[in-house]
């Protein structure tokens, strides 16, 4: 049987992954309603600049800007911004804003994202996350000489964070509750160069701690207490301790939430149903594993992806893909291809710790999963990320490498 034409299609989440697919339904020749949602009144725009290029000041807000005003008037959507998704019906096949309208669909793409995590209690003034332009912006008023900012979290949006606010003078102290910044995820070795860079900035990195209390004086935050008893003075706070899919307008909708949207290797959710970016957590196949991957080059391929196989489900590919991510930390460049979660081994392959410029390749069961650097030209890892692609044997993968 033929499914019938798909001439309704909406998108909810109006951020990298969701211009993407819009933009890939149009290119692949779908000429009917498309809708597109988006929580925030701003055309959608970058947010990996948000914690370095727009918080340490270098960029001008409009240069996140996504497309240009007229290429995304090009489209012809039915643009709904300032509004956000509060329920899906896949039995009526509605999705209903906070407005009180109704978007009916034939086709639906889930792009919303993550919300950031935030400390336990009420709403502190000087406390702030990191998600929006808006959120960026408002953060960046607070920075400069003479300001002391507290990092809860040395995760790569928090370690951004420190980064951007030393170059701007500020006094930064950053707090994990890990031994080590991010080794579960880079492998022991490069956590600890990470540590060292970080404190040869000036950032005074206290690790194996947490927050115990947020202290204020007259409704002003003053300090934060740690886990430690260590009093820090503070007159910002930045919570970085993660995000979690934004998944809470889905609750009752029949779609099955587990630390996001899941999803088939096809990405699709639901008959009709397909998810994308951030808030989707899909079986890739080339790792036999199900992962959701919070990183702006998975958003867009993974919405190109969810497009054509919603808009042409009789030549639906799975999504198997490598995936990528960069951080820039004190002029520093870190990438990495594959999947780093869970490895078994990290090894470094190529450079030199000890410079500071050096690769590191991860290990899962028999197989190469990962590599990371750390200071080194891009092309050091193009030859990795084809290996990783191909499946490739550790041994076999290593014994090639040049000597570290």
């Amino acid at each position: 049987m033929t499914a019938a034409p798909l001439r309704r299609i909406v998108v909810v989440g109006a951020s990298a992954a969701g211009l993407s697919a819009a933009e890939t339904l149009r290119r692949e020749g779908f000429d009917g309603s498309l809708t597109l949602v988006g929580r925030e009144p701003h055309l959608p725009y970058d947010r990996p600049p948000l914690s370095k290029q727009i918080l340490s000041r270098a960029w001008a807000v409009e240069r996140t800007a996504l497309r240009p005003r007229a290429d995304v008037e090009a489209l012809d959507l039915d643009l709904r911004l300032g509004t956000a998704a509060t329920a899906l019906s896949t039995g009526t096949r509605t999705v209903t804003l906070d407005d009180g309208t109704e978007c009916g669909y034939d086709g639906l793409i889930i792009a919303t994202g993550v919300r950031p995590r935030r400390l336990p209690g009420p709403p502190t003034p000087g406390v702030h996350t990191l998600r929006t332009l808006d959120d960026a912006l408002a953060l960046r008023e607070r920075l400069g000489e003479g300001r002391r900012l507290v990092v809860v979290g040395a995760g790569f949006l928090g370690a951004e964070v420190a980064s951007s606010a030393r170059s701007l003078g500020t006094a930064v102290t950053l707090v994990e509750a890990a031994p080590v910044p991010l080794a579960h995820v880079l492998g022991h070795r490069a956590g600890e160069h990470l540590a060292r860079l970080h404190r040869d900035h000036g950032v005074d990195l206290r690790t194996g701690t947490g927050v115990a209390e947020i202290v204020t004086s007259g409704g002003r935050l003053t300090a934060v207490r740690l886990s430690d008893g260590t009093l820090v003075p503070a007159d910002d706070v930045l919570v970085a301790i993660g995000s979690a899919p934004d998944t809470a307008w889905l609750d009752g909708s029949g779609l099955r939430l587990a630390d996001g949207v899941v999803c088939d290797r096809y990405l699709a959710a639901a008959p009709g149903v397909h998810a994308a970016g951030d808030v989707a957590r899909w079986h890739n196949p080339l790792f036999g594993a199900d992962m959701r991957v919070e990183h702006r080059t998975n958003a867009a391929e993974q919405a190109m992806a969810a497009a054509r196989n919603l808009l042409h489900p009789e030549s639906a590919r799975p999504f198997a893909s490598v995936p990528y991510f960069w951080s820039d930390q004190h002029g520093i460049r870190i990438q990495a291809y594959g999947h780093l979660r869970g490895h078994d081994e990290a090894r470094v392959v190529e450079g030199d710790s000890a410079r500071g410029r050096f690769l590191v390749a991860h290990r899962t069961g028999h197989r190469l999963t990962g590599a990371l650097s750390f200071g080194m030209p891009p092309k050091a890892l193009r030859r990795w990320r084809t290996a990783i692609a191909a499946g490739s044997d550790w041994r076999a993968a290593t014994a090639t490498a040049p000597a570290a």
